[in-house]
């Protein structure tokens, strides 16, 4: 893994067992301190892992239902534990509405973990989200790889990029 600057993790997966093995090694770090909520922009275009890495993240916290992206209801519950962590896909929102009705904003304003695909939609709809703790940004190579860029954008999205820096190895 190399990193361009303190905020800024990079790290290549080869398929979609390297996501979700990602996933699953990213929990403890993720868990460690969630006294407060953590939000998670999953940036990619269709098809370049963003569900399979919240299932990883899922699997990686003893869930073993199925996971899917919630491109119709907008958000998923998964209650583990006495941990929360909220799947959300804007794809489809259009309508800022719909983000006030549903209450979204105090969900992420709990302590939970919030995983949110598709953020830039939501914000093209003028929904207030918060601010991302960590943006993964996933896309595809030419060699059928998937490249996964971590931009921290507060104190707990560094500390989360500096752990994995300093613990995650790939094959693990």
């Amino acid at each position: 893994m190399s990193a361009q600057t303190p905020e800024n993790t990079h790290i290549n997966l080869v398929g979609e067992a390297a996501t979700l093995a990602f996933g699953a090694a990213f929990v403890p770090i993720l868990t460690r301190t969630l006294d407060e909520s953590r939000v998670i922009f999953l940036r990619g275009d269709l098809g370049a892992g963003k569900t399979t890495l919240v299932r990883g993240i899922l699997r990686g916290l003893g869930f073993q239902g199925r996971v899917k992206s919630p491109t119709y209801t907008l958000v998923e519950l998964y209650a583990i534990s006495r941990l929360n962590l909220y799947h959300f896909d804007f794809y489809r929102l259009t309508d800022p509405n719909e983000w006030h009705e549903a209450g979204f904003r105090d969900l992420m304003n709990q302590p939970a973990i919030c995983l949110i695909e598709w953020p830039e939609k939501a914000l093209g709809a003028n929904v207030p989200l918060p601010i991302a703790d960590l943006e993964i940004q996933l896309s595809t190579t030419p060699d059928n790889q998937r490249r996964l860029t971590m931009i921290a954008n507060t104190t707990a999205g560094t500390a989360m990029c500096d752990a994995l820096r300093r613990e995650f190895r790939p094959g693990r």
